[in-house]
Parts: structure tokens; C-alpha cells; sequence
């Protein structure tokens, strides 16, 4: 697998190469124009890698026992089978598996890891279908799988254990909630470099804002609703007319991308609640804001 491929996840659409071959993950960065210091999170066949490209300690085997295949990336301890290019350096390697069936089936053939960050442009939103990937990726890479619509629809928890303690480097599917029964939970911003960690990133080319906005701009405005009406706006999204916020999750970057589409002169969304997966979408929110 020396090229690269448009993959779906259950979380967003990925962008897919051999994890053990640096040439090929190379071409990663160069469809996707990523910066060479944001490391990629690597998908494993099967269990038994884990333990061929990190150091797994009983916490971590426990988390893996449980939440895979699925949306939680472990920060481990990395081995030297891991290409430097794929860690940007790092004494640490992130790691999952996917649970989405057009995923398991490509890398169950292939038999090695693959490494598959979001299959969008840097710093830009993340895709939920194939037509995203087109949109942002069509030229730069040969293919792409069709799995329709992801589930999930915001990327991967990422999770570093600590000893016996849990450090939430990424909110995302699994949720403090979901992950303190293994052990205390600490969310503080961590001193590692990890995927999505800059401040500015999942952002439409629309400034986004978070918020009531400016009243007189309404009719000039999209929004991203959770509660509003959307009255007076020039169009409105709404995330989940049931306030359910797995559907929230769900439609955030679908969402997204319809408001981005129709030449805004800004959007504006609306806050949402700050517990389980409400907290991993207030996250993506805040970063696509910062400019």
C-alpha cells in the first residue's frame, strides 16, 4: 500500500497508508498539506499489534478490551518498528481500531497497520462522507471508498495513560463519563502534540462564532442551532430538533459544511450543553471559531 485512500471510519472518513512504510505515509502529508510535526493515529488489524508497536500496560489492555474496536485512541509508549515520521518524533505512538465494516474489511486484507488522520485539508473540517472527501481531496489522491454516512461524526476520544491515571488529550465518542470507571480522569491540557491540537482547526473558510451574534447581521448569517429557532436568519441548521446530542455529534460537520457552501458572512452556533459528548462538540466549536 504505497499510495494513499479515502477510507470510512465510524468517526469521520480517514485517509489510509501503510503505517510501517514512511514513503507512504508521506503522501499523507502532502495530499492533506500537514504540517510534518501533527503525528498520525495508527489503525491495527487485530489486538495482537499492540503489543508489536507500543508498550501496553494493564490500564491500556483494559481500555483496549473494552472500547475496541471503536472511537478511543491510546497514547502509548512507541517501538522502534514505528516510523519517526508517523510519531512527528514522539517517544509515543496513538493507536486504535476502527469498528466501521468497510474499514475492517480493507485493513483485515491488508494485514498492517494503517495510518488514517481525517481525510480533509489541514485545519479544515472533517468529512462524513465520500462526496466531503471529494470535495477537499479530488486530484490529490486515486480513491476513495464509499461507507456512506459516518456514525459517530466527530473524530476519536484520544486518551494517554499515565500509570493508573487517564489524561483526555481529545473529547470525542467516549466520554469522561464513559472512562472514569477505569481509573481517575484528568482533562487538563497536556504539553504533547496530538491530532486536532491546534487552536484553530476544524474551521469553515465562514468566520464562525459562538453565540447570539450580532442581531442587525442575522439576515446575512447562518446558524448552527441546538435550541433557536433560527428566525431571521438567512438559513439555519439544526444539529437535532430532539436535542439528542448523539444526532448532534452526528451532523455537526454535515452541518458545517451546508452553512460554508452558501456564502455567509458569517455563522453562528449555538451553544450546547458542556456534559458527556456535548463537551467534545463545544470543543470542536471552539477551535473551528479561533482565528
Amino acid at each position: 500500500m504505497g499510495d494513499v485512500v479515502g477510507l470510512p471510519t465510524e468517526t469521520v472518513y480517514g485517509l489510509g497508508a501503510d503505517a510501517l512504510n514512511p514513503a507512504a505515509c508521506a503522501r499523507i502529508f502532502e495530499a492533506k498539506d500537514r504540517p510534518l510535526y501533527d503525528p498520525l493515529i495508527v489503525h491495527l488489524p487485530d489486538p495482537g499489534w499492540l503489543d508489536r508497536l507500543a508498550v501496553a500496560t494493564p490500564l491500556a489492555r483494559q481500555l483496549a478490551e473494552k472500547f475496541w474496536p471503536g472511537p478511543l485512541t491510546l497514547v502509548l509508549e512507541r517501538k522502534e518498528i514505528v516510523p519517526d515520521l508517523v510519531t512527528s518524533g514522539q517517544s509515543t505512538v496513538a493507536l486504535r481500531m476502527s469498528a466501521h465494516s468497510v474499514f475492517r474489511a480493507v485493513v483485515d486484507s491488508f494485514g498492517r497497520p494503517v495510518a488514517a488522520p481525517s481525510a480533509n485539508r489541514f485545519g479544515r473540517i472533517s468529512p462524513t462522507t465520500a462526496d466531503d472527501v471529494l470535495e477537499e481531496l479530488d486530484g490529490r489522491i486515486p480513491l476513495v471508498l464509499d461507507g456512506g454516512p459516518c456514525a459517530h461524526g466527530i473524530e476519536s476520544t484520544i486518551v494517554m495513560v499515565r500509570g493508573d491515571r487517564l489524561q483526555i488529550l481529545r473529547r470525542g465518542p467516549v466520554t469522561a463519563e464513559d472512562l472514569s470507571a477505569f481509573g481517575p480522569v484528568d482533562e487538563t491540557p497536556a504539553e504533547v502534540s496530538m491530532p486536532g491540537a491546534m487552536k484553530s482547526h476544524y474551521a469553515p473558510r465562514t468566520p464562525l462564532v459562538i453565540g447570539p451574534g450580532d442581531p442587525y447581521a442575522r439576515g446575512r448569517s447562518g446558524l448552527l442551532a441546538w435550541t433557536g429557532s433560527g428566525d431571521g436568519y438567512a438559513c439555519t441548521e439544526y444539529l437535532s430538533r430532539t436535542r439528542d446530542l448523539r444526532e448532534a455529534a452526528a451532523n455537526l460537520y454535515g452541518a458545517m459544511r451546508r452553512l460554508d457552501a452558501v456564502g455567509l458572512e458569517q455563522i453562528v452556533a449555538e451553544p450546547l450543553p458542556e456534559q458527556g459528548l456535548g463537551a467534545a462538540i463545544m470543543e470542536r466549536l471552539r477551535k473551528a471559531a479561533a482565528r
